[in-house]
């Protein structure tokens, strides 16, 4: 089975571990699971740490390097994933989260999210 994570995810798994839940934490370490991060992940995080909000202290590279480390693997984004997002219904309205779905659709994963909404999805998307 292949996990693609939302940046929610990415973020706790090296910033606040204690916050994932115990199946999801399970999951991340088993190396016999192919988990992957999104470039959309990586570009999410380097917006929002160009914003300085003084809540958000993830850096962009070192989550990614952290990712790679960690054994994730890297799932980039691709024309098939951007045309993908097309064919979404209008659930979210986060251009971020409906690419990540498009490309768990797309790539044949299952999305890992903590965010409900995104868990409407009629697609492989489990809340975490």
């Amino acid at each position: 089975m292949r996990y693609l994570l939302d940046t929610n995810l990415v973020i706790r798994a090296f910033y606040e571990p204690e916050m994932l839940s115990p199946e999801t934490a399970t999951l991340l370490s088993d190396p016999a699971v192919d988990v992957r991060f999104s470039t959309v992940n990586i570009w999410e995080i380097a917006i929002k740490a160009a914003l300085h909000r003084p809540d958000f202290t993830a850096d962009a590279r070192a989550v990614r390097d952290e990712a790679l480390a960690a054994g994730f693997s890297e799932l980039v984004v691709d024309g098939a994933h951007a045309a993908a997002v097309g064919d979404l219904p209008p659930i979210h309205a986060d251009p971020f989260d409906r690419l990540l779905v498009a490309q768990a659709i797309v790539s044949d994963s299952v999305l890992l999210t903590s965010d409900r909404t995104v868990a409407r999805y009629p697609a492989p998307v489990r809340l975490s």
